[in-house]
């Protein structure tokens, strides 16, 4: 058997998505080997933020509309979740994200009262359906700009541990969730703790331009199809989230409070130095005030977002 035919294929539909919360009790609806690769289509959106008639709707979120729910809390639409047999807590979760391609050819910004960065600047909601060119890979906005087509996944998660119970989605946590992180795009690789058998991983919150901060609460809000490579790891226990791309190592914090963050994605950079370079604690700290980059991933969820990149070229072990 060839490997394009190995590749499972979940799309977002009534049946397969979650919305608004995760929970350990979620039933898989899909179950996959360690190792094996699976494309995943995503939605977003309910009914009253849809766009004109102008704008195809694609059937999987009509179904999911017409259905109307599992929504538990006002949050993300989710795909999932899927197991990958073998995994156990206390494992971590290597997703490997090896394509992303728009799922259709819109998307919206949304601005409300009392959220974002800004809650007491703007006193009406207003929302804008933005068109993707395809072929200039470009987003148009009405009065004319244009943004770049950088599409990544906002919420890449396993379930939480049981003793959380039902919780929403809009709050990053350990289990990943509503991360909102733009270096997770294609290529990247994303490493998430896991907490119960199966792993249980649900990905959603499309988006096809972000910058650092998320400041008015959104994004180019969109679907999209990825391609991932789910493989469970004994080899690497995690707290939080990790990340890299080819060409940095990132740790990532999530807390109602940025000082708090910040402490413990350096905190768990310093780690990582010293596990794989052989450095002391001194000489890591020294290094990451030197050559790490401390961004802010997004402000808006409840729990904030830290992100500690470094390039890889300062994780070979030193000699001595």
């Amino acid at each position: 058997m060839n490997e394009i035919s190995e590749i499972a294929r979940l799309n977002a539909g009534a049946e397969t998505v979650h919305w608004g919360y995760f929970d350990a009790r979620l039933k898989p609806v899909l179950t996959i080997e360690s190792g094996e690769r699976v494309t995943i289509s995503t939605v977003s959106g309910p009914p009253d933020l849809k766009p004109p008639p102008s704008f195809e709707l694609p059937a999987g979120l009509r179904d999911i509309h017409r259905a109307g729910g599992p929504q538990r809390f006002f949050g993300h639409i989710c795909t999932g979740p899927v197991a990958v047999r073998g995994a156990k807590a206390g494992q971590t979760l290597q997703v490997g994200i090896e394509k992303i391609e728009p799922h259709y050819d819109w998307g919206y910004n949304s601005i409300r009262p009392l959220v974002g960065a800004l809650p007491a600047d703007f006193s009406e909601t207003r929302t804008i359906h933005i068109m993707l060119d395809r072929a200039r890979k470009v987003w148009r906005l009405p009065w004319g700009q244009e943004v770049p087509f950088r599409p990544f996944f906002g919420v890449m998660a396993v379930a939480p541990p049981p003793e959380w119970g039902v919780i929403p989605t809009p709050p990053p946590r350990r289990n990943g969730g509503n991360m909102d992180n733009k270096e997770l795009v294609e290529g990247a690789t994303l490493y998430l703790p896991i907490f119960n058998d199966g792993a249980l991983f649900s990905v959603g919150d499309g988006h096809g331009a972000q910058g650092d901060g998320e400041v008015c609460i959104t994004a180019v809000e969109t679907g999209l199809v990825g391609t991932f490579r789910l493989t469970v790891r004994d080899d690497m226990p995690l707290k939080w989230p990790r990340a890299e791309t080819p060409t940095h190592i990132m740790t990532m914090a999530f807390d109602p409070d940025l000082d708090d963050c910040v402490v413990i994605a350096i905190r768990e950079m310093l780690d990582v130095l010293c596990e794989r370079t052989g450095i002391d604690r001194y000489q890591a700290y020294t290094l990451l005030s030197l050559a790490g980059d401390l961004r802010i991933t997004q402000v808006v969820n409840g729990s904030k977002g830290v992100h500690l990149m470094l390039e890889k070229r300062y994780l070979d072990r030193v000699k001595r």
